[in-house]
């Protein structure tokens, strides 16, 4: 007989007690959910972090995953949610959908009350299923596929940013500004990008012809013979398609040498790893335009830049997988406090479908993020996103001059 949620944490309390535990609920504490962590102890808030540290997303989930962190211990350094401290528990499905399930049900067991899921979409598409199972609040922070937050199985899992279809028309528009008829496309071969481009790429093809199409492991250490390909099929742009990493830095060190003058488009992955830029070859990506959330001239953005300098030196570079991160956790802290405490976790799911109006720490000025029980996609309209630019010296730039989508609702 399947035991309840309620049920397997009223036994994992009696066996802390019978081991005779005690928990504290000190700012920022930590554990790992491969122990026998028992969580929603008296005095404390338990937020289970699946967060993949070792996997192919790992160059954008430590990102999110350190400023996490750093928002919990800012609460808790307050005073806690109603009084109570938060504790997180963590686990690490390596962005491997084949991992998630089990994961996020460890995370569960161990006390979980809301879960944040800082792993690649298609590893969240895989836990959506338990996360509406166990009835917990799941926010998947960098989460960029629509089809997280949407049917089936999304009725307790929700994303902030724009879904990579608005990027799709967002590439569009610019090629169809820059007169560009001709793109190609190179992909790492990772199951997160596999659903991406299943999106992605059937709208770039509504605006120009896709001539070539050419993916690799993650892992690759050599990208020439798949740019040779695309160099033969004599593209006006390209889209580099990627988790980030090793592998986007040998993308665009590649693409330079062998398509040198040729614009580049990037799924955000490049414009928000600061490690990555010094890792490209000089000059290399000055013919990279990325999709980017960062508006230096959002005040909420100007506000977290300074937290995250303050806490991280004064050299720490802002990425959108920050704000993300840093939102999420206030998202739950506001429906936790609107709900009277985390103990009903369907109550905080209704509180989170009545946040309206929130304003974000990323995306242009006065972009906000809104969920009702139909719309568990944060992002009101078009505004959170920045199609951004770097120089010959590899740094950001900016918004780019040539072409910004309109900021609209839809």
């Amino acid at each position: 007989m399947e035991v309840s949620v309620k049920t397997q944490r009223l036994l994992a309390l009696l066996g802390a007690a019978t081991l005779a535990v005690t928990l504290t609920a000190c700012a920022g504490e930590e554990a790992d959910a491969s122990g026998s962590g028992a969580g929603g102890a008296k005095g404390e808030i338990v937020f289970g972090l699946d967060e993949d540290s070792t996997g192919p997303g790992a160059s954008y989930a430590v990102i999110a995953g350190k400023t996490i962190r750093m928002a919990v211990d800012e609460i808790n350094a307050a005073g806690g949610i109603g009084g109570q401290k938060i504790r997180i528990v963590v686990g690490n499905d390596e962005s491997d959908p084949t991992k998630t399930p089990t994961v996020v049900r460890k995370l569960v067991d161990d006390g979980a009350q809301v879960l944040l899921l800082d792993t690649g979409s298609g590893a969240v598409l895989q836990g959506k299923s338990v996360v509406k199972q166990a009835k917990i609040p799941a926010i998947a922070p960098t989460a960029v596929t629509t089809s997280v937050a949407l049917p089936p199985d999304n009725e307790y899992t929700y994303m902030l940013a724009n879904g990579v279809d608005q990027f799709a028309k967002a590439y569009c528009g610019a090629i169809e500004k820059k007169g560009f008829k001709k793109i190609a496309v190179l992909s790492d071969a990772s199951p997160a990008i596999d659903n991406i481009n299943k999106l992605v790429i059937p709208i770039l093809e509504d605006c120009a012809d896709v001539v070539a199409q050419e993916s690799a492991p993650v892992d690759a250490a050599d990208l020439s013979a798949q740019v040779a390909r695309i160099k033969q099929a004599d593209p006006d742009v390209i889209l580099v398609a990627s988790l980030g990493g090793n592998f986007e830095v040998l993308a665009h060190n590649t693409l330079f040498q062998q398509l040198p003058g040729v614009l580049r488009f990037s799924l955000a992955s490049i414009g928000n790893q600061p490690d990555s830029w010094a890792r490209t070859n000089p000059g290399a990506l000055k013919d990279v335009v990325y999709m980017g959330a960062i508006d230096k001239n959002n005040p909420k953005t100007v506000e977290l830049e300074k937290k995250l300098k303050a806490a991280n030196g004064n050299d720490y570079r802002l990425t959108a997988y920050d704000a993300q991160a840093y939102d999420s956790v206030y998202l739950l802290k506001a429906a936790i406090e609107a709900a009277g405490g985390a103990d009903d976790p369907t109550a905080v799911r209704d509180a989170l479908n009545k946040i309206s109006g929130f304003e974000a720490s990323f995306g242009q000025t006065g972009f906000t993020l809104s969920f009702t029980a139909d719309k568990h996609m944060g992002a009101d309209g078009l505004c959170g996103l920045v199609l951004s630019g770097f120089d010959a010296k590899n740094q950001p730039t900016g918004a780019w001059p040539d072409f910004q989508l309109p900021c609209t609702v839809g």
